[in-house]
C-alpha cells in the first residue's frame, strides 16, 4: 500500500480511504421501524469501532446532532479501545466558540496520539437549530462558520488570536497545550450551497459530498476545485455513502428490498415533512434523487436511494456484488474522490462484509492488516472439518 498525506488527510493519487460509521443515533436490520431495532450502548459501539480499526479502515465518522450521543464523549471513549483508528468528530459554528473547539480539538488529538479529525458542521435544520438557541438565516450560519474557522485554525497553529468579526469577537485568546498534529487535525466538511462552497473553498482541506450520481460529483468537484484555486488553495474531496453489498447482486437487491420492507407510507410521508422543513441544499438535493416515491429508488446504476426515504442526511447506497461495488467506487475516484465514508445496516455486520469482500478489490491509500486479506498466521481458513482437516479456500472437483 502507498502512504497517506496525515497532515491534510489527502490519499495518494488514484487511490482512497475508506472510513466506517459509529451509529449513535440508532441501528438495526431494518429502516423506519423498531422491528429488529438494536441497543447502541458503549458495548456495541466498541464492537464496531475494535472491528472497523482490526479490518483496516482508516477512520469512523461519528455523527452530531440532536438524534445523536455526543461525538465528542463516544470518540474518548473509544481512543483506549483502538489503535490506529481515526475519529472524525464535530464542531458546531454557532454552537460552540472557537476557543473551547480548538481545547477540545487539541485534547482530544493528544489522548489519541493525533488519530483526531475535524468535520465542520454548520446544520441545517432551523428547527433542530432553534432548540439550541440559533436564529440565524442560512446564510448568516455560514458567516458565523467562516469567522469561526478564521479564529480555530489560528488557534491550532499556535497564535494567539485578537478577532473582531461580525458575530465573534475574542482578545487574546491561545491554546496552551498544542495538538500532537501540526496545525491542528484536517478539516473535513459537507454542504452544497453557494455559501457552503465558497466557505470550504477558503478554509478546509477536504470537502464531501453526499452520495449523488458520479456526474453530479464530478460537477461538485469542479466547481469546488475552481473556487479553491482563485483562493490560492487546493482542497481534496470525499463522499458520504451507505453500502449494500453481497456475494451476488440478487442477494444485494433482495437485502436493499428487505432493509425497507417494513417501512410505510405514513413514515415516508412524516420524514419527508421533516427533511422539508430543513435549508439544508445537501437534503434538498438527496430528497429530490427519490421525490418520496418507492418505485425510482436506483437513481444511477447500483445507487439505491432507499435510505433517504426515511433518513435525513446521507440517504443512498452503493448495492451489489463487491466486484459491482468496487467498481462503482472507482468511478467517483476517477472524477476525484479520495475517501468515502462509508456505512451499513447492521453496522457491525456489514463492516466485515465490505472489507472482507471489497476491500481486496479496491485501490486503498491506507494499509489493511493481514486480517481482512485473510493472510494472518495460518488462517483464517473456516470452521475445521471433523476437528481434523482445515478446508481448502475453494471446494475440490470431483
Amino acid at each position: 500500500m502507498t502512504s497517506v498525506d496525515n497532515a491534510s488527510g489527502k490519499a495518494s493519487s488514484g487511490k482512497a480511504n475508506v472510513f466506517w460509521f459509529l451509529p449513535t443515533h440508532g441501528d438495526g436490520r431494518y429502516l423506519g421501524t423498531g422491528i429488529g431495532g438494536r441497543a447502541v450502548d458503549l458495548d456495541y459501539l466498541k464492537q464496531i469501532a475494535q472491528a472497523a480499526d482490526r479490518l483496516g479502515y482508516y477512520g469512523v465518522l461519528i455523527p452530531t446532532g440532536k438524534s445523536c450521543e455526543d461525538s465528542w464523549l463516544v470518540a474518548s471513549a473509544m481512543v483506549p479501545v483502538t489503535e490506529r483508528l481515526r475519529y472524525l468528530v464535530a464542531v458546531r459554528p454557532g454552537l460552540q466558540p472557537p476557543t473551547l473547539a480548538a481545547r477540545m480539538t487539541a485534547t482530544l488529538d493528544r489522548l489519541s496520539n493525533g488519530r483526531a479529525l475535524i468535520n465542520v458542521v454548520t446544520g441545517g435544520d432551523p428547527v433542530e437549530n432553534k432548540g439550541d438557541g440559533i436564529f440565524l438565516s442560512h446564510a448568516e450560519r455560514y458567516e458565523v462558520t467562516r469567522e469561526f474557522l478564521h479564529v480555530y485554525k489560528r488557534l491550532l497553529a499556535g497564535e494567539t488570536v485578537d478577532y473582531e468579526g461580525k458575530h465573534i469577537h475574542v482578545e487574546g485568546a491561545q491554546l496552551l497545550f498544542p495538538p500532537v498534529q501540526a496545525g491542528g487535525p484536517p478539516l473535513y466538511f459537507g454542504g452544497s450551497s453557494p455559501e457552503a462552497n465558497q466557505v470550504a473553498a477558503e478554509t478546509i482541506d477536504k470537502y464531501l459530498t453526499w452520495g449523488e450520481p458520479p456526474a453530479a460529483v464530478a460537477e461538485k468537484v469542479k466547481a469546488v476545485k475552481a473556487l479553491a484555486e482563485a483562493e490560492g488553495r487546493k482542497v481534496s474531496f470525499g463522499i458520504r455513502l451507505h453500502v449494500i453489498v453481497r456475494e451476488t447482486a440478487a442477494e444485494a437487491w433482495a437485502a436493499a428490498d428487505k432493509l425497507i420492507s417494513h417501512v410505510d407510507d405514513a413514515t415516508i410521508a412524516a420524514a419527508q415533512k421533516v427533511f422539508a422543513r430543513m435549508d439544508s441544499e445537501g437534503q434538498r438535493r438527496m430528497s429530490a434523487l427519490h421525490g418520496g416515491r418507492r418505485d425510482k429508488l436506483e437513481v444511477s446504476p447500483n445507487l439505491w436511494a432507499g435510505v433517504g426515504l426515511v433518513r435525513g442526511g446521507a440517504g443512498t447506497a452503493l448495492v451489489g456484488d463487491p466486484e459491482t461495488v468496487a467498481k462503482r467506487m472507482r468511478e467517483y475516484i476517477d472524477v476525484g474522490i479520495d475517501s468515502f465514508v462509508l456505512s451499513g445496516y447492521p453496522h457491525l455486520e456489514e463492516a466485515y462484509r465490505f472489507a472482507e469482500l471489497v476491500f481486496p478489490l479496491l485501490p486503498l491509500a491506507h494499509d489493511v492488516p493481514n486480517v481482512a486479506q485473510g493472510k494472518v498466521n495460518t488462517g483464517p481458513f473456516g470452521e475445521t472439518i471433523a476437528n481434523d482437516i482445515r478446508p481448502q479456500a475453494r471446494a475440490s472437483q470431483s
